[in-house]
């Protein structure tokens, strides 16, 4: 008697999808525009203090350099949200997705769980693949959220440091994007990342 062997499918990597595979993944053909109402934020002395340190850093060539300055940046804007906190290089799997997110925003405990929040995701300066895998990743988070009867929006960032660009997925599958924020008004960026970080904490209620 011969056995069937049922061939399991595997899954696949965020990294490797396109822009336009990314979009098939989540049924959707366009983005709609999003413009964060949200007051500037004024960097504290430290802050302005780490950006003076962190210029003895190559912030430019690799990504591995270039997450100083994300760290720093959601270091800042992150620290009045006690019940958040950030992973770096976490696993994330979907129904039928798989990889690591660069940043997982997510409720603070000793240990990461669902209800998965906001990705973040670093690049050198590819932004349409770093939206192929932000946009996939938001779809993983929503999917983790739903096992466990969560449905909430989904926020996402692409960014290489220097240029901030903020997503969200909505439950209903539209995906909303920003214009991008530069370095040349910080106070804009960190506003913008502080309202991410607001909708989050808000998402936890």
């Amino acid at each position: 008697m011969v056995k069937e062997v049922r061939l399991k499918k595997s899954k696949k990597n965020f990294s490797s999808f396109t822009l336009k595979e990314a979009m098939k993944q989540l049924h959707i053909t366009d983005l709609y525009a999003w413009e964060i109402n949200a007051p500037s934020l004024q960097p504290s002395d430290f802050f302005q203090q780490r950006l003076k340190r962190l210029e003895a850093f190559d912030l430019q060539s690799y990504e591995r350099s270039k997450e100083l300055l994300i760290d720093a940046f959601c270091e800042e804007a992150i620290q009045t949200f006690s019940r958040l906190k950030i992973w770096k290089g976490a696993g994330l799997e979907g129904e039928n997705t798989i990889g690591s997110a660069d940043y997982l925003i997510a409720e603070r405990k000793r240990y990461l769980e669902a209800p998965l929040l906001c990705i973040v995701e670093a690049k050198k300066d590819d932004f349409e693949q770093g939206l192929a895998q932000c946009l996939v990743e938001m779809q993983a988070c929503q999917w983790q959220n739903a096992q466990i009867d969560q449905a909430i929006d989904i926020l996402g960032i692409v960014t290489n440091g220097s240029l901030w660009q903020f997503y969200k997925l909505l439950v209903s599958g539209q995906v909303y994007e920003t214009l991008p924020y530069g370095l040349n008004d910080l106070p804009a960026i960190l506003g913008a990342l502080h309202f991410v970080f607001q909708e989050c904490e808000q998402n936890l209620n």
